[in-house]
């Protein structure tokens, strides 16, 4: 299917039913529709040729969403830009995507204005909600465009381009194909309830994991409702108001909304399908998410397999007989459907059930490559399998066990230890809400483990008490040697702790 072809679908079951809604603001399914080929038109007639990038810079906004749909019908190539990264991220990451359109917010005029004149290919740019100087609003831009059908002959079958971030480096860029959302969605709708026509509530950012979970939604004619910031207390309002079936966070916003205050008291009776991903979530936490949540379900996967490589839907988060399955909720799930999963050692051989080395996937959930760099692309897809730069096992029922990413691991002594294993230890302890752990140089040891954590609300963390939990739990080579009390946590854009500013805080100036 191609990327239009999940709005066109839930268009077919009815194109009166909601589609997205902001607010007291709802479009239909025709609606969007409409818009998407009046966007489409006006790309083509501002010359935007199939196979060119048209970056789209907004916050959660069904309008700035509505028009994905308008660029792949014009055979053009989505390039969702976060907009909490700083002017000079999304600077590089549109030079190396080759944008030569850009659609924003008003909101992001002066992050626009830094960067749009050392872009010379960007040509076309189009301010969603208001005119912004010399840039028309998307309304202006529209004028006398026809709102009919038009389909553009895409260049080749990539659909999407995605940054990698440039937290370790410069950034890549992630080519995903028809096929490569095809399979996520189909993968999707196979691995996780859906009864009747799903609401799905999207708090995280559309430009990630919560935007390509509106295709499989869209499929079955659901109706998405977007929240445009990241708040709870809006969150846990929409729930009940809108009878959500179905939302995704990541573990860290989960981890605040266990510690809210209104959670118990709302009604979450409506929810078929919470999602959680991005990151690992302590064992301890998913826990209380499960007795407290209800119908908890994991996905992992990364920006070049996306969120599917595997799945751990709600019933699997439980035994036969309903009790919690804490046993398993370490894993990440078995692999999907339309995946092959393997571990695979340095030397390319497959490692048996039990033994740890580097998950890696088959699928045509893969990405097509990276953009622009043939190397890079060789270097994943060494021995005939896509590397996914994580340390993991299979066990011997074949649930799937993330334990590490391969660059953060710490040998320490001679002994591996991995820091997602540690983590899941600190956040155990009930006074702590997230951590982070890393490796640094050591005399004696060659690295030591070091843990940083972040407190829950009013609690006070002492720090020989929780290193003397994690030594009961783990075992004296694996507990911190060393462990630091901050009030919160380096984060990237979309939540996720960075190791790299932990680790430079950790050491101090060279």
């Amino acid at each position: 299917m191609a990327l239009t072809s999940w709005l066109d679908k839930g268009a077919s079951l009815g194109r009166d039913a909601p589609c997205l809604t902001a607010g007291d603001t709802t479009w239909s399914y025709g609606q969007v529709q409409e818009v998407s080929w009046q966007v489409a038109r006006a790309l083509v007639r501002s010359g935007v040729l199939p196979g060119q990038s048209v970056a789209v810079l907004s916050a959660n906004d069904p309008v700035a969403f509505a028009c994905v749909f308008g660029i792949a019908r014009a055979g053009a190539v989505w390039a969702p830009v976060n907009p909490r990264n700083q002017a000079a991220e999304n600077q590089e990451l549109l030079e190396l995507f080759g944008c030569t359109a850009l659609l924003y917010q008003a909101a992001f005029a002066p992050l626009v204005e830094q960067i749009r004149h050392r872009l010379p290919a960007l040509t076309t740019l189009v301010c969603l909600d208001a005119p912004d100087v010399d840039v028309p609003s998307l309304a202006q831009w529209l004028a006398g465009v026809p709102a009919e059908p038009v389909e553009v002959d895409p260049a080749d079958d990539v659909v999407m381009v995605v940054g990698t971030g440039g937290t370790t480096g410069r950034p890549k860029g992630v080519l995903l194909t028809d096929r490569s959302i095809g399979t996520m969605s189909a993968t999707t709708l196979m691995s996780y309830p859906f009864a009747g026509r799903p609401v799905y509530l999207a708090l995280a950012p559309l430009t990630h994991a919560a935007g390509v979970l509106c295709f499989p939604v869209m499929a079955l004619g659901g109706h998405v409702v977007v929240l445009p910031k990241p708040s709870l207390d809006d969150f846990l309002d929409a729930v009940p108001r809108h009878r959500v079936t179905h939302t995704f966070l990541p573990p860290t916003l989960v981890y605040m909304l266990l510690d809210h205050p209104r959670l118990d008291a709302t009604d979450l009776s409506s929810l078929q399908c919470f999602w959680y991903g991005a990151a690992p979530m302590s064992v301890a936490r998913l826990t209380d998410a499960l007795a407290r949540i209800g119908p908890m379900a994991q996905l992992f996967g990364q920006s070049e397999a996306p969120m599917m490589i595997s799945t751990m839907s709600p019933a699997d988060h439980r035994r036969p007989d309903g009790s919690i399955a804490v046993e398993r909720l370490g894993s990440a799930g078995r692999p999907s459907p339309l995946v092959t999963v393997a571990v695979m050692a340095e030397d390319g051989a497959l490692l048996p059930a039990g033994e740890r080395g580097e998950i890696v996937v088959r699928s045509p959930l893969v990405m097509a490559g990276y953009l622009g760099d043939p190397a890079a692309t060789a270097a994943a897809s060494a021995h005939g399998w896509h590397h996914t730069g994580d340390i993991g096992y299979l066990d011997d029922e074949n649930w799937l066990y993330v334990v590490d990413r391969a660059k953060d691991m710490i040998i320490t002594g001679g002994f591996n230890v991995y820091s997602a294993e540690v983590e899941n230890a600190l956040t155990a302890h009930p006074d702590v809400a997230d951590c982070a752990v890393v490796g640094v140089p050591d005399e004696k040891w060659g690295e030591r483990v070091v843990a940083v954590v972040q407190p829950r609300p009013g609690a006070e963390v002492d720090t020989a008490a929780v290193i003397a939990f994690v030594k009961d739990r783990i075992g004296s080579v694996k507990a911190p040697k060393e462990l630091h009390v901050w009030p919160d946590l380096p984060r990237s854009t979309v939540g996720k702790v960075l190791k790299t500013d932990v680790r430079a805080q950790v050491l101090g100036p060279s």
